[in-house]
């Protein structure tokens, strides 16, 4: 396991589009966004405001789509297929190919987090974040396993991860320009929703323990969903 999560960490580094995608184009754009702080602090999701809006991009750019990128071209090239064969277990397989993104998302994530604190004087609820960030990673790593069964080839994977990525993303903005005092109940239902909403309280400090738990629901249901569908789609073998 160890040792095929370093092989995929080279991989990583070595493949250029991969690397890009999952490391300048997210954490540019999270730098930019962060230098223009005081634009988006006039929103009702106030500082937290790129929090909430950096752990869902972040997660689903680092994470998601170079999940599904690495899986779909180790599978086209039966490397997948071969693994199976050893003495290492499905399980074994897919940790050590997914946790090299898992970890890249979240290094991300507190990166780009600390520097927004940083700049902006923060004192952020660091448990509730850490809570934010491991249910969006469940969640996205199950969506991940669920694309790749649905993706011919890394290629493919350009375009299969748009729905998630995009709509994802998408769904952090609206909260963060909205705020959650008008349809409240279907922002959080929507995925990655809540957890931004639970990002946005504590990075504010507006949020109490049961409030937090109320958040964290939602994200883990779709994490449960994700995990169905990834039993259902996955697939070790090229798709024909």
């Amino acid at each position: 396991m160890f040792a095929i999560a370093r092989s995929e960490f080279r991989q990583i580094l070595r493949n250029r589009m991969v690397f890009f995608s999952a490391t300048v184009i997210p954490v540019g754009l999270s730098l930019l966004f962060i230098a223009q702080r005081e634009i988006f602090a006039q929103f009702p999701a106030g500082a937290g405001f790129l929090a909430g809006v950096f752990m869902v991009i972040l997660i689903g750019m680092g994470l998601y789509a170079t999940a599904v990128t690495t899986l779909a071209s180790r599978r086209q090239t039966l490397f997948l297929k071969r693994l199976r064969s050893t003495a290492i277990g499905d399980a074994g397989i897919l940790i050590g190919i997914l946790a090299p993104p898992a970890i890249i998302g979240v290094v991300q994530v507190a990166a780009v987090l600390t520097v927004l604190g940083v700049v902006g004087e923060a004192s952020p609820n660091i448990p509730l974040l850490a809570a934010s960030a491991l249910s969006l990673v469940v969640m996205m790593i199950g969506f991940a396993l669920a694309t790749a069964g649905i993706t011919q080839s890394p290629e493919h994977a350009q375009v299969t991860t748009l729905p998630i990525t995009l709509g994802t993303s998408a769904i952090a903005f609206w909260i963060g320009f909205t705020g959650t005092a008008d349809l409240a109940w279907l922002k959080r239902l929507l995925p990655g929703g809540s957890a931004t909403e639970l990002t946005v309280g504590a990075w504010n400090r507006t949020l109490d323990a049961g409030e937090a738990l109320v958040l964290l629901a939602p994200t883990i249901l779709w994490a449960v969903v994700a995990v169905v569908l990834a039993r259902a789609m996955f697939r070790w073998e090229p798709r024909r």
